[in-house]
């Protein structure tokens, strides 16, 4: 599978230059977090990608709504892949809301407030990692599969820090990071 990090958000934006917490919910792409994922789509348009996961967050359905101008996909949203609910920005909108917003996406498996309610544990999101790495590993067509994340879900998963709009291949069935850093 094709694990892609969602283009730069106003988070990421504010943040990168603080590395204070800019209390932005659930914020969307810059204009240059729309180039990256723009321009992702393009890189991986002969990638074979037939299925696309993404997380229930405005940037990584804005970032999937940009892949999907080169890349006819269906789109699955699965919560799983989420970002480590730690900042404002992982405060995300409400199911019913997100539903208005994407009508071409179904959202009904969500509950109505999807993402945790306090910050979640570095062990909490290595644990979904695994669960995604066991439930990708399990299904036919992973090879063909990308997947429109976040830095400390691909991070748990792979053990690799990412930029935004950047993309890496991971095996499911291979075993995951024996430690990771907590850093950006």
């Amino acid at each position: 599978m094709i694990l892609l990090r969602h283009g730069q958000s106003e988070f990421n934006l504010h943040f990168t230059q603080t590395r204070r917490d800019p209390g932005i919910e659930d914020p969307s792409l810059t204009d240059l977090g729309r180039e990256q994922a723009r321009a992702a789509g393009q890189a991986l348009r002969d990638a074979g990608i037939r299925r696309i996961i993404t997380s229930p967050y405005t940037r990584t359905l804005q970032t999937t709504a940009h892949v999907l101008e080169a890349i006819d996909a269906p789109v699955l949203i699965n919560p799983l892949v989420r970002e480590r609910y730690a900042f404002a920005c992982d405060i995300g909108t409400p199911r019913t809301e997100l539903a208005m917003r994407w009508p071409d996406h179904g959202f009904d498996h969500l509950d109505e407030v999807w993402w945790p309610p306090a910050e979640e544990t570095a062990d909490s999101i290595i644990g979904r990692a695994r669960r995604f790495r066991a439930e990708m590993a399990a299904v036919d067509g992973w090879e063909d599969t990308l997947v429109v994340t976040h830095w400390g879900f691909i991070l748990s998963l792979t053990g690799q820090s990412v930029m935004n709009g950047q993309w890496l291949r991971c095996d499911p069935r291979a075993e995951g990071p024996a430690t990771i850093t907590w850093k950006a």
